[in-house]
């Protein structure tokens, strides 16, 4: 049974703490009863409890469709589609409100505490059990940490400034009433705290499931990778890319020994990722299915697993990207994403990408969402003439158990390409510094998932070219950009993506430029709500500024009850 989904093990720790009215309250953010907290941890089992249900937390329907939506509804990537709810219709028209569910992050503070929770009582046990050695205390310190981490990435990209507690609330003294944080305060405590622990996680798991749904120093380094990213960091980020780079070249070469000419993982520009078509096969749709159907694939590093005989289920794909009976879900792909792709005329795919074809369907004036919704999609390889798109056969899935991904290779690789573009950015005054190098090795990376989307093996030639792309900074970040939305649509990154691009840029115009294509209506008071950075954010709730008085307003969502916050 996988360790990460034993929530058995988390509800006998909640029924032994006999204070509380409920399981569910033992894991709150709120004071807990700390005698009875004193005597349930004793050993070994009790923590390990605890951090299996930091996991947990995460799988909570409430957890992912926040995280979820957070880091796509807003993007050019979603539009309406079936029955789509008022919340969900207010937020992709850009009329956000501070009564909207998506302003609620109660789910993610839930999960924050627990970790905070394992921190504070690791070291204790630690003296009381013989049998809990001090790596293992060391290594649950450095799960829990790096998923602490993962909460507030996602609080500050969606929120900016935030409450930051790294206390567990254990006594009925403590005050909860915390002002919120600055994102780069908070970003800089994330990265020296997990610099501080990653050497301490687990390498490799006994279990191969684990070593994709627990985090291993591996995806600690791949989260690093994109905080610094973020902070503008980009030799550190390299640095951790070329970690999990070169972990999964390690893997590579382990199951090529041991499978032969029956692995369909391939390299594709020295990376080695999963054949969209087997070789030897006249099909399509094997990576889309390996890594979003089946789940847990050779180029995951961190996903939540989500178990089909356990409780909760991943009700951000039923419900947002359709089910076994609704191939159209409350969330649509946008239009432009998909249409005139069999005719070569699509702005984004070429006719030979399989990307279109297995991650989204034509439904009416609709596009159905695959990717995840799907536990298999099969096709004719597309060519490169013709002006149909081939027939998709696809099972999509009868039991809402898909798997998330959190972040997979093509998503690494991808940012040590954006990386190495922003490098030479940074460094256009100093004629040392080596521009063209720099802009091969991008291209190459963008071409690695490019490549194995078209169905260009390692002896193919690049039909990414340098001199269409990488001559200029410009053109280059446009290529990664673009190539971002191709490989990693509907997987929360689209909106971040766009977010840090005009963090970086000092302005909002080319994020408006592309979350405007999706707008049918009012496009000129969303650019004017657009143009301020604050806009970029959500609001606080209205319930958690009543509770929290030290917190004050984003000003884009001001009213003349509320104050301005700083930045």
């Amino acid at each position: 049974m996988n360790n990460m989904k034993n929530i058995k093990k988390a509800v006998i720790a909640m029924g032994l703490c006999l204070g509380f009215a409920s399981c569910n309250d033992f894991f709150e953010v709120y004071p807990l009863n700390e005698i009875v907290l004193e005597k349930y941890y004793t050993e070994e089992n009790d923590i390990k409890s605890v951090v299996n249900s930091c996991y947990a937390g995460m799988e909570n329907p409430d957890f992912i469709n926040r995280v979820a939506a957070w880091g796509e509804i807003r993007s050019d990537n979603l539009s309406e589609g079936s029955g789509v709810a008022n919340d969900e219709t207010q937020v992709l028209r850009e009329n956000i409100l501070p009564n909207t569910k998506y302003a609620d992050w109660s789910s993610i503070y839930t999960v924050i505490n627990r970790c905070n929770i394992v921190l504070y009582y690791a070291p204790l046990v630690y003296e009381r059990d013989p049998n809990y050695t001090e790596s293992e205390m060391r290594a649950n310190i450095a799960e829990v940490k790096a998923i602490r981490a993962l909460c507030y990435f996602y609080l500050v990209r969606t929120f900016r400034n935030v409450p930051f507690v790294v206390d567990a609330s254990i006594d009925d003294k403590q005050v909860y009433k915390v002002p919120a944080s600055s994102f780069d305060v908070i970003l800089d405590y994330l990265i020296a705290d997990l610099e501080s622990i990653r050497e301490d996680a687990v390498r490799k798991y006994p279990l191969e499931v684990d070593n994709t749904s627990r985090f291993t120093r591996y995806s600690i380094s791949a989260l690093l990778a994109d905080l610094y990213l973020w902070k503008g960091d980009y030799d550190n980020c390299i640095a951790h890319c070329d970690r999990v780079i070169d972990f999964k070249k390690e893997h590579y070469e382990e199951e090529l020994e041991l499978r032969g000419n029956s692995l369909d993982i391939a390299l594709f520009n020295e990376i080695p990722l999963i054949q969209e078509q087997r070789t030897g096969a006249t099909w399509s749709g094997n990576s889309t299915s390996q890594i979003f159907g089946e789940g847990n694939s050779f180029e995951s590093i961190f996903e939540l697993n989500y178990v089909d005989d356990q409780s909760q289920a991943n009700t951000y794909v039923s419900n947002y990207y359709g089910s076994s009976s609704t191939t159209i879900g409350q969330f649509s792909a946008t239009p432009f994403l998909y249409e005139n792709a069999a005719t070569g005329a699509n702005t984004l795919f070429k006719r030979t990408d399989c990307r279109y074809l297995g991650f989204m369907t034509a439904s009416g004036t609709l596009y159905g969402i695959s990717k995840y919704a799907a536990s298999m999609v099969q096709f004719n390889t597309p060519t490169a003439t013709g002006t149909t798109a081939p027939t998709v056969s696809s099972s999509r899935r009868s039991r809402n158990f898909a798997n998330w991904i959190v972040y997979r290779l093509s998503d690494v690789v991808l940012m040590k390409a954006e990386a190495l573009v922003q490098q030479v950015s940074a460094n256009e005054s100093d004629s040392t510094f080596n521009a063209t190098q720099n802009m091969q090795t991008a291209l190459r990376l963008v071409g690695a998932t490019y490549n194995r989307a078209n169905n260009l093996g390692k002896n193919s030639a690049d039909t990414l070219k340098y001199s269409e792309h990488a001559s200029t900074v410009a053109t280059m970040e446009s290529l990664v950009l673009a190539e971002r939305q191709r490989e990693l649509m509907f997987e929360g990154k689209r909106w971040f993506d766009l977010l840090r691009m005009a963090r970086r840029q000092g302005n909002n115009q080319e994020l408006i430029n592309h979350v405007i294509k999706k707008q049918k209506s009012n496009t000129n008071a969303i650019r004017i709500r657009l143009t301020s950075i604050d806009g970029l954010y959500f609001p606080y709730s209205e319930k958690e500024l009543k509770l929290n008085t030290e917190l004050k307003q984003n000003p884009a969502y001001k009213t003349d009850e509320t104050s301005t916050i700083t930045e």
